[in-house]
């Protein structure tokens, strides 16, 4: 693409993951944008008008309420039968004095994904009714997208799959009405999230500031003194305050090098993986008799009892995907470092398979929660999580952060300094 200057009909965007400048015509409805080079979603299909997705929001809150509403899953066997709703996955790990991991189960399940629907149903509402520049309704916009890689709703579905297969042959499980609210709940979460467009959502709660008239397109934000606002994608000149002229969020201003913070979470995650695969996940009473178990402990028991699927399913999530993780964000650490651009397209590609997959370690902390809330026999049958499932849980969220402070323009082979980042 040749530099050129835009297009007064266009929009100027600046890709968030390359710092490329393009320019971004008028959208049909259900027309996304990509950028040129990196091909990263600068714009999601349009829409209309914020009526369907302020329906589907609308929809997705009141199956979240009926989760709440009945029991979650029962759970029987010699005669010693146990109820648990879906409160009460947390309620068990807090009683075993992990107050963490049942917060992180609530925010990641029912809290954040709560907190963002409510919002986004009232944007849509102020977006419909024409009220553009209303402070409250532009100062939760520029928060909300942040949210969206840590609602984990679908990963806690697959977490009481596997629970369920873990324990079908030792007792009596049966489904209640609030594990199929909650599976429909996480389908219509997801419909919802592909349906904001949020680019259209901001140009009917904020006026787009009129660009500078030597932006070119074809060229790296960098080279022109542009940065791109987190909040709203509005690229504009770094000034003294770094402060975005459409919803004035303060641009990031780091003090260090991204690459150095990257590295800095990646060896922590290392060092947190090392006592959560040493120390037991979870224990095991049966007939009086109490077995810790690891991670891998876990996989191989559940081989040899002819469940290798879920054994697969365990495995990958919780010994391959984390290990990748922490060395596919290494190489791409040395890769930006050292200027190893030969392909940065499948760098880039790397990055974003990195990045996606992250979240679906958390399968074994939800299973763990699961079983300790749904098994409990006293000394005839009962789970109770490990010190393990703290480290994991840890070393799930520090991978996740690391990958989100990655610096993506460093792999397209342009000079940052940290100032700018």
């Amino acid at each position: 693409m040749n530099a050129r200057p835009h297009a007064s009909t266009d929009r100027i965007a600046l890709c968030r993951e390359c710092d490329w400048v393009m320019r971004v015509p008028p959208r049909a409805e259900g027309e996304s944008a990509h950028c040129p080079r990196c091909h990263h979603h600068v714009a999601a299909p349009a829409q209309r008008d914020m009526q369907r997705p302020l329906a589907w929001a609308l929809s997705t809150l009141i199956m979240l309420g009926l989760v709440f509403a009945f029991d979650f899953l029962s759970f029987s066997t010699q005669g010693i039968g146990h109820t648990m709703s879906f409160v009460d996955a947390a309620g068990a790990l807090a009683g075993y004095a992990y107050p963490s991991l049942a917060t992180l189960l609530l925010l990641t399940t029912v809290g954040l994904p709560g907190a963002y629907l409510l919002a986004l149903v009232y944007l849509c509402a102020v977006a419909a009714r024409g009220e553009g520049g209303h402070r409250l309704a532009i100062q939760l916009a520029r928060r909300l997208k942040p949210l969206e890689p840590w609602m984990m709703s679908d990963v806690f579905i697959v977490g009481v799959l596997v629970s369920l297969i873990k324990i079908v042959t030792l007792a009596d499980v049966h489904i209640g009405l609030s594990f199929v609210a909650f599976c429909v709940y996480a389908l219509l979460l997801l419909r919802t999230l592909t349906l904001v467009d949020w680019s259209s959502l901001w140009d009917r709660l904020a006026p787009v500031p009129a660009a500078a008239p030597a932006i070119q397109t074809g060229r790296t934000g960098a080279s022109q003194q542009l940065v791109v606002c987190r909040g709203c994608d509005t690229p504009f000149r770094a000034n003294r305050r770094h402060h975005c002229p459409r919803c004035g969020r303060r641009h990031a201003h780091y003090g260090v090098d991204r690459l150095q913070l990257t590295w800095a979470l990646l060896v922590t995650a290392t060092i947190l993986y090392i006592p959560a695969n040493l120390y037991p996940i979870m224990s095991t009473t049966s007939l009086g008799s109490t077995e810790p178990q690891t991670i891998i402990g876990g996989v191989l028991h559940l081989v040899h009892t002819g469940s290798w699927p879920i054994a697969l399913v365990i495995f990958v999530a919780s010994v391959v995907v984390p290990i990748s993780k922490i060395v596919a964000l290494g190489w791409l650490c040395l890769a930006a470092r050292h200027g190893w651009h030969d392909d940065s397209q499948a760098q880039m590609r790397l990055y974003r398979v990195t990045e996606k997959l992250g979240r679906w370690s958390m399968i074994d902390v939800f299973v763990v929660a699961v079983l300790a809330a749904l098994v409990r026999a006293g000394a005839l049958m009962a789970i109770e999580p490990g010190p393990a499932a703290l480290a994991f849980a840890a070393v799930v969220v520090v991978t996740m952060v690391a990958a989100l402070t990655f610096d993506t323009r460093r792999l397209w082979g342009d000079t940052f300094n940290a100032d700018s980042a």
